[in-house]
């Protein structure tokens, strides 16, 4: 799933607005049906893949109670600009809210397969290697390669042995 900030404001270069996601994550993993399997955030979106039979309402009320925390986080530290552009774009529709923080939608795509999963995984942590962040997925902190990587993580994620599943696609055991 990918999860966009309208018209891509770089919100997540701001580290507490990020950590409100991730504990909406854990929140999630924790107290809902949501099993995380590897997540990356990047400035202005991220992307996830997730499992839950209630997948659609629990990414509802993820981002609901992310938009509403993040613009009160907003508010309180005075990022005028970001709230003046989020106000601007509301969609004329949504009356419950004085801004629009996500982009509508979260684009699921059904995974299927192993091959599938460790070709979404790879995008996934690859993401900020593409862009010219860092130079090691492992080395991006909003991101589970650092779980799969072995290394401290910042949430946890349910692990998927991709490895094992390429290796047993090599060898012809499928």
């Amino acid at each position: 799933m990918t999860c966009s900030i309208v018209d891509w404001l770089p919100i997540f270069s701001i580290p507490a607005a990020v950590q409100l996601v991730l504990d909406s994550l854990i929140f999630l993993q924790d107290e809902r049906d949501f099993k995380l399997y590897s997540y990356v955030v990047m400035e202005n979106h991220m992307h996830l893949i997730a499992r839950s039979d209630e997948l659609q309402k629990c990414m509802r009320e993820f981002k609901s109670f992310t938009a509403r925390q993040i613009v009160d986080h907003l508010s309180l530290c005075g990022h005028s600009l970001y709230l003046r552009k989020l106000e601007k774009l509301k969609l004329t529709h949504h009356h419950d809210s004085d801004f629009q923080f996500w982009q509508e939608g979260y684009h699921p795509k059904q995974i299927d397969n192993d091959k599938i999963m460790e070709q979404k995984m790879g995008y996934i942590h690859n993401n900020p290697v593409k862009r010219g962040y860092v130079d090691q997925p492992e080395h991006w902190r909003y991101s589970s390669a650092r779980n799969y990587a072995g290394e401290q993580a910042l949430i946890p994620v349910t692990l998927v042995d991709v490895a094992s599943a390429a290796e047993r696609r090599t060898q012809g055991k499928y």
